[in-house]
């Protein structure tokens, strides 16, 4: 190549480099005026809208609550929440994306539902615990039952802080609502010990129903115990609470000294120490589930 190669016949630059070069400053110049730079400490930033609320770990959406309930699968509760038969706090909720929140009460074809696994727990309660969820009560009984299980279970009735024997624990609803049926119920047998004899005329009026403030107030069975004086009886009755015990004898004037629940329908406290607790079998469960 000679060494004028590259400029024109007069020894002049060509001018071809200065015009590609000049293009190239030219270009680089409108991209500086026209475009935004994306060099370090100016790549663009995402505005968060104001209305966009932070999702909570605690909110689960509705299909997926429904499903765990174990109603039925999610694409099944997908079409149960299409069709209106979920409702959140009262309220029927046909959004697929809406999330339930700790505490909503959710309930499908009526019936509220709950997520968590089923559980039920039977204790044995000893004297001097209250049979309360409430906190600042002292000694209750879900400080008994606070290692059984990791649901959120609530005792079926009471018994009172001195009171002893069987109540069941659960998170079913369905359960919970046979106890509380007052046309069917559960039968509850109590052992109960008064500060004297039970007349025979008055175990024939508890026996036949007795009138308290207009309201009649029916009691399942009552017998003596055998072999015990007649200070002890035996009562079955379907209400939940102990107080409708104590209204009856106080009406007829009767203290009572000791009250120990000893059988819920068909289950008992054999193998339940006082103060101990165990889970229903199958079997159990099966069995409670029929009446």
């Amino acid at each position: 190549m000679s060494r004028n190669q590259g400029t024109n016949r007069k020894g002049k630059p060509s001018g071809r480099g200065q015009q590609s070069g000049a293009k190239k400053n030219s270009s680089r110049g409108v991209a500086n005026s026209n475009t935004k730079s994306f060099a370090r400490g100016n790549a663009p930033v995402k505005k968060i809208s104001s209305n966009q609320k932070a999702s909570n770990p605690d909110e689960i959406r509705l299909n997926k609550y429904v499903a765990n309930s174990g109603m039925c699968s999610r694409r099944e509760a997908d079409v149960h929440i299409a069709t209106g038969l979920v409702t959140v706090n009262g309220v029927v909720v046909t959004e697929m994306g809406y999330k339930v929140k700790p505490g909503d009460e959710v309930r499908y074809d009526g019936s509220r539902i709950n997520p968590e696994k089923k559980a039920y727990v039977l204790l044995n309660k000893p004297k001097g615990f209250a049979t309360t969820t409430s906190e600042g009560k002292g000694r209750t009984v879900m400080d008994l039952v606070a290692n059984a299980t990791s649901s959120r279970i609530k005792p079926i009735g009471r018994l009172g802080r001195n009171s002893k024997g069987l109540i069941l624990f659960t998170n079913d609803e369905t359960i919970v609502n046979k106890f509380t049926n007052s046309k069917n119920g559960v039968p509850r047998l109590f052992h109960i010990e008064l500060s004297k004899n039970l007349k025979l005329e008055d175990l024939k009026k508890i026996q036949a129903g007795i009138k308290v403030e207009d309201k009649l107030i029916t009691v399942e069975e009552i017998s003596y115990i055998e072999g015990a004086s007649k200070k002890e009886v035996g009562l079955k009755i379907k209400n939940t609470g102990n107080n409708i015990i104590r209204t009856i004898f106080e009406h007829l004037n009767y203290d009572i000294v000791s009250l120990d629940c000893v059988a819920i329908a068909h289950l008992t406290k054999k193998d339940i120490p006082r103060g101990h607790w165990k889970h229903l079998t199958e079997q159990e469960l099966n069995s409670l589930k029929m009446l």
